[in-house]
């Protein structure tokens, strides 16, 4: 069976047994349907609280939540010098990523930024192949020139939406993450397979913290928290613990055992999730252009993969 990225074709690639690379692709596929799902809870948790208070506070208790698992394992702590890597790298893959996802989805239908964040397995595999880690298919290049052409087709399409729900800037704010992420997922792969995948969502989410929380600080101090009642406290709590703790761990062990690309081609998942769940809970009704462009994305997905 050929891949995007062969079995054994990227420098430093994990060999596992099939069951235990079947398990990493079920759980990735829980990974997309918790973020699948995620969009419409963070859309409507930003409708109550001011965007950048709201991150900044999931991002700084997600990573109390990371930081207390990782001392209750135990596990020996990598050197310094990673630690500081991985904060770092934290910066890129959980401050300036979740800036730009947050003021984007505040800014678009939540559907649009699912379908707009599916840009990412195409990122992630032409930036590894540039940096020489990963190998593209002939059916790999047409199913990333598939995804591209359906994100075209959705933000072509946001132009011409009036309802007011959807911006121009809002989905180039979001794709402007999902470059940032997909640079991010690349640049870890190395420590993937020396770090646990617990200390570096904790170390990793620690360095989005510092910036995300230095930059929100005045928004958090001043949101009015006594308004977002139980519904909001459970949309917090969501997109925290599932999305930012279980997910990225599941994540992560996915970039470990399976490499960036075939992980972040289970992005691809996303967009579908994100817009039916938007069409429930937030009443967006799919357009025509989001629904050839979701066809598109998940054609180039199943290109991709097969």
């Amino acid at each position: 069976m050929s891949s995007t990225v062969g079995e054994h074709a990227a420098p430093g690639h994990a060999t596992t047994t099939r069951p235990g690379v079947l398990l990493t692709e079920l759980s990735l596929v829980a990974v997309a349907l918790i973020w699948g799902v995620n969009y419409s809870v963070v859309k409507f948790s930003t409708s109550l609280v001011d965007p950048l208070a709201y991150n900044g506070v999931r991002v700084a208790i997600a990573t109390a939540l990371l930081s207390l698992i990782v001392a209750i394992e135990r596990e020996p702590l990598p050197p310094a010098r990673i630690v500081l890597t991985l904060l770092a790298l934290g910066v890129l893959g959980n401050g300036v990523y979740q800036f730009f996802f947050i003021e984007g989805i505040a800014r678009t239908r939540a559907s649009d930024a699912g379908l707009v964040v599916a840009a990412t397995p195409a990122f992630v595999a032409l930036i590894g192949r540039l940096r020489g880690v990963e190998r593209i298919t002939s059916r790999g290049v047409l199913g990333i020139a598939l995804s591209i052409a359906g994100i075209a087709l959705v933000v072509l399409g946001t132009t011409r939406l009036t309802d007011g729900r959807a911006s121009l800037v809002g989905d180039l704010l979001v794709l402007a993450g999902s470059l940032t992420w997909a640079v991010f997922t690349v640049l870890l792969k190395p420590h993937t397979e020396r770090v646990s995948g617990m200390q570096l969502s904790a170390f990793t989410m620690g360095g989005g913290a510092i910036v995300l929380v230095a930059i929100a600080a005045p928004s958090i101090s001043s949101a009015h928290w006594g308004g977002i009642r139980l519904v909001g406290c459970v949309a917090l709590g969501y997109s925290t613990v599932f999305a930012l703790v279980i997910a990225y761990y599941f994540w992560y062990r996915g970039v470990r055992v399976i490499g960036p690309t075939r992980t972040a081609v289970f992005s691809n998942l996303q967009p579908v999730i994100a817009m039916l769940m938007a069409w429930a809970i937030l009443h967006e009704t799919p357009t025509a252009w989001q629904t050839v462009g979701a066809v598109s994305i998940m054609s180039g997905l199943l290109l991709t993969r097969a």
